[in-house]
Order: C-alpha cells, then structure tokens, then sequence
C-alpha cells in the first residue's frame, strides 16, 4: 500500500535532506547539477535551495532500474 500523496509532487526537500535520501555527498550532488545529470534546485532565498522531493525519488529509482540494464 503506497503512503504517497498528491502534494509530495511539490514537496521540497532540503539540500541535507537530498544528500541523505541518495547517500551521495553535496559535493557530489553539485557536480551532477553542474553537468545536467541532477535535478534542477528550487532557490528559497539567497543562499538557500531545495529540491523537489518527487524528482530526485525518480532520479533515484532511474538508477536502481539501470542496474539491471
């Protein structure tokens, strides 16, 4: 039974919160952004940015699919 709801589509996720759901580090997560193979961030402010929880849980299920490939 799945737990997921409509407005998790547009839920953000924080940087911090984005490195622990892919276990890579912000460095990494900046180099994949820097080169188009990571999600766009959402900037909040200045010096802060999020990222859409609903495309980063795709982003993570496209790897685990290409493992088999």
């Amino acid at each position: 039974m799945s737990t997921t709801h409509a407005n998790d589509n547009f839920a953000l996720i924080s940087l911090k919160d984005t490195c622990a759901l892919t276990s890579m580090s912000k460095t990494m997560i900046h180099r994949l952004r820097s080169d188009g193979s990571f999600p766009s961030a959402v900037s909040l402010g200045e010096k802060r940015i999020a990222f859409v929880r609903k495309e980063v849980t795709d982003w993570v299920q496209e790897k685990i699919a290409a493992r088999a490939a």
